[in-house]
C-alpha cells in the first residue's frame, strides 16, 4: 500500500463525507488490497479523483471516479475494441472498455451514473461513456451521459465515435 495514495484517498474521503455518510475510513482501509490500490492508482493518475460513494448490499465498499469532469487522462476513446478496430481512419490508441478491463475498473452503467449524479453535478462540460446494454451495442451504438441544466441526460452515439471531451468513469468494489 503506497502511503501517498492512501493519504490522498483518506483526505478526499474526509473532505467529502456527504458522499458516504454511513462509511468509516477504518472500514475502507481494512478492505484496501494490492489489486484495489493498483486500480485506484490508475484512476488517480488519469485524473479520476476516486472516492468512496457507498456500500453494496453485502457491505463491500464502492469507489468511483469523482472528478467534476470525465477523467482527462481517459478521453478520446471509442467505446470498445470492436468499435475501435472498425474505424478505418483516425483510430484512437485504445477504447474505454479495454482501458477499464486492463486496469481492474468496472464501467459505470446508467444506474451507477444516476447515483453519482445525485451526489453532485458531474460532467457539465464533458461526457462519459457508460456500460451499454447488449441490444444497443449489437446494433452498433453505445451510450454516454452528462449533466446540463440541473438534469442528467443519457444519450447514444455510434460506438466507434470519440471526442476530446468524452472519457469514461469507472468504479472499484472492495
Amino acid at each position: 500500500m503506497t502511503a501517498s495514495l492512501t493519504e490522498i484517498l483518506k483526505k478526499r474521503f474526509s473532505d467529502n463525507m456527504e458522499r458516504h455518510p454511513d462509511v468509516t475510513w477504518e472500514e475502507v482501509s481494512a478492505r484496501l488490497n494490492e489489486a484495489a490500490l493498483a486500480s485506484l492508482a490508475y484512476m488517480e493518475e488519469t485524473g479520476g479523483e476516486p472516492d468512496v460513494i457507498g456500500k453494496t448490499a453485502d457491505g463491500r465498499i464502492i469507489f468511483c471516479d469523482a472528478s467534476k469532469e470525465s477523467p482527462s487522462g481517459r478521453r478520446s476513446l471509442c467505446y470498445d475494441e470492436t468499435a475501435r478496430l472498425k474505424r478505418k481512419a483516425n483510430r484512437p490508441d485504445s477504447s474505454a472498455a479495454k482501458e477499464a478491463e486492463e486496469h481492474g475498473l468496472i464501467l459505470l452503467d446508467e444506474e451507477d451514473y444516476m447515483v453519482l449524479q445525485n451526489l453532485s453535478d458531474f460532467d457539465q462540460k464533458s461526457t462519459s461513456w457508460l456500460k451499454t446494454p447488449e441490444t444497443i451495442r449489437n446494433a452498433g451504438g453505445a451510450i454516454f451521459g452528462d449533466k446540463k441544466y440541473g438534469r442528467t441526460f443519457i444519450y447514444h452515439n455510434g460506438a466507434e465515435s470519440y471526442y476530446s471531451n468524452r472519457g469514461f468513469r469507472g468504479k472499484v468494489i472492495v
